[in-house]
Order: structure tokens, then sequence, then C-alpha cells
């Protein structure tokens, strides 16, 4: 019989109604039983649409309802405050991404994760998502030569790449390992709403990374493209995945997924990421995007706005 775990939830915005509070309703594993939210108001509407048994004021009458663990969904500049006091209470924690806004405020969950014993999971749902699993399975030990990752949208936000673009860097480093040598160039009015930011990187692995994040594109965009070894695998997120050699080129659609019920939960791999977390805490395993590991991605994202003359994360 399947543990059922007692979870509570910090923050109840849009990544949680768009995302993580959908999925952890419908989980047979999973009693939600408390929520926070900056207004009141908000945990309580959440609580009485989810099914949450108590809309709480504060975290620590969150821990007090006795959790097994918690979803952090607040945002980045609350991540640090949040996490820490999950973790030093005993409690296993999911946050969403970015970890905080400084790595020593990093390095600090990392440490706070390792000293309780409990697992700090970081929400690079990427990782998850069926067209960049397939486009891994198709090289598996093998490097390419180089990848090219663009992610695009038709306006800026504050802190544009560290925000959104860690997404494609947190892939390249799931695909090539540790980077070597960061060279890269931004432009901006506004150094905390950068309208472009491009990188290339040389990884352990040999590949060469190119990073394209444009923030005055038409649309949304989300592009992967692998190429080495006479093959080249084209990944159109989150919907198609190409791969392509001297003989054929062959196209998986992602829209059959659960019998063309897929929503955007399962293509953009935020359904796996959930059930990863719980399915590690039930056999006691090592999470894919561990703290440890989130913290290296963080760390070259560092190392790229430093390269590009932007806000970086000393």
């Amino acid at each position: 019989m399947k543990r059922k775990f007692r979870v509570g939830l910090v923050g109840c915005g849009s990544i949680a109604e768009n995302a993580h509070l959908p999925i952890l309703s419908e989980m047979d594993n999973v009693e939600l039983v408390g929520v926070i939210a900056k207004r009141l108001a908000s945990a309580q509407s959440a609580k009485e649409r989810y099914g949450i048994s108590h809309a709480v004021e504060n975290i620590e009458q969150l821990i007090e309802l006795g959790l097994d663990c918690a979803f952090v969904l607040s945002p980045k500049e609350c991540h640090h405050e949040h996490v820490l006091a999950l973790l030093n209470a005993g409690l296993d924690v999911f946050s969403e991404k970015p970890m905080g806004c400084s790595l020593s405020e990093m390095e600090e969950m990392v440490e706070a994760s390792e000293k309780s014993g409990k697992a700090l999971m970081i929400g690079f749902n990427r990782r998850y998502a069926p067209v960049y699993r397939k486009a891994k399975e198709v090289y598996g030990t093998l490097s390419p030569d180089v990848i090219i990752a663009q992610k695009n949208r038709p306006a800026s936000e504050y802190r544009a790449t560290l925000e959104n673009a860690i997404h494609m860097v947190d892939l390249l480093r799931y695909f090539c390992g540790e980077c070597e040598d960061v060279q890269a160039i931004s432009k901006f009015t506004d150094p905390y709403y950068e309208t472009l930011a491009t990188a290339q990187m040389t990884f352990s692995n040999g590949t060469v990374g190119m990073l394209v994040a444009d923030r005055a594109s038409g649309q949304w965009v989300e592009t992967f493209q692998m190429h080495g070894h006479n093959k080249s695998v084209l990944v159109n997120c989150p919907d198609t995945v190409t791969v392509v050699d001297h003989e054929e080129s062959h196209t998986t659609d992602m829209t059959p997924l659960a019998m063309g019920w897929a929503q955007v939960a399962d293509k953009m791999g935020f359904r796996a990421e959930d059930e990863h977390f719980f399915s590690c805490l039930e056999a006691g395993e090592t999470m894919l995007t561990n703290a440890a590991d989130s913290f290296k991605t963080h760390l070259l994202m560092h190392k790229i706005l430093k390269a590009a003359g932007l806000p970086d994360l000393e």
C-alpha cells in the first residue's frame, strides 16, 4: 500500500494554479493539509477550490499542522526564508526555481538539506518533459558537437535571464555535464530588464552549448537543437521531437499523450516532476534535481550573467 503524504503549500499564485495544485489535488498518495499565501483570502480561495484542509496565516502555523513535506511556490525572493524554515522543522521540501537570489542563500539551503537529512528538490521541470527525455535518449552516452538552446519571449521581465532562461541552462548541464568556459553578450537599457542574453559554453564532455534568450520575439518560442555523430535532434517544446540521420527524418508528436488528453502539466513535465518527488521520498532515493545538483545550475547561470554584464548572483 502506498504511503500517503501530508503536504503543505507555501504560495498559491500562477505556478501553483497552472501546474502544481491541479496535479497534487488529483494524486491518491497526497493529502493537501494546509496552505499559506501573501493574502489569507487567496489561501482560503485555494482551500475551497482544491480541497485543502486548512488555510493558515504564516509558515509557523503551517508547520504545526503535522506535515510530511511542503511545496514552496512563493516568489523567488522568499524561497530562502521559507525553505530554511521547513527544512529546519524536519520536512522534505520541493521548491520552485530559482533556488534563491544569491549563491550564499543557495549554499545555505544546500547545507540545511544535508544537515537535516531532509530532501530539497528544485523545480526544473524541463528535465521531466517528454520532448527532452526523448531527445536525451537519442544520443545516450554520446556527446553532440553542439547544442543550441533558445527560449525567447515577446517582452522582458525582472531579471529575465535568471527567471526564465535558467531552464535552458539547466538542460545544457543535464545533457552535457559541467561547463569549463563561458562567453556571453547581453543587450539592455536597464540591466534588471535585459532584452537579450546569449552565451557560448564549452562543456567537459566536449560539447559546445549556445544559449539564446531574446525578450523581443514575436511569440514565446522554446527550441533545443543537437547536432553531431551524423545525426540531429530538433525539439520544438513542448510538442515535437524530430530525429534526423543520413537516411530519414522522423518526427514524434506529443499530442497523443494520455490518449489525446495531455495537458500542459503533462507536456511540460510538471506532473512527472511532482510524481518523481514523491516516488523518491517513498523509496528513499536521491532526486534528479536535488539541491546540490541544482546549485551547480545556478552557479553556471551566475557565470553567464557575470560574463554578459548583467547583475549576477553574488
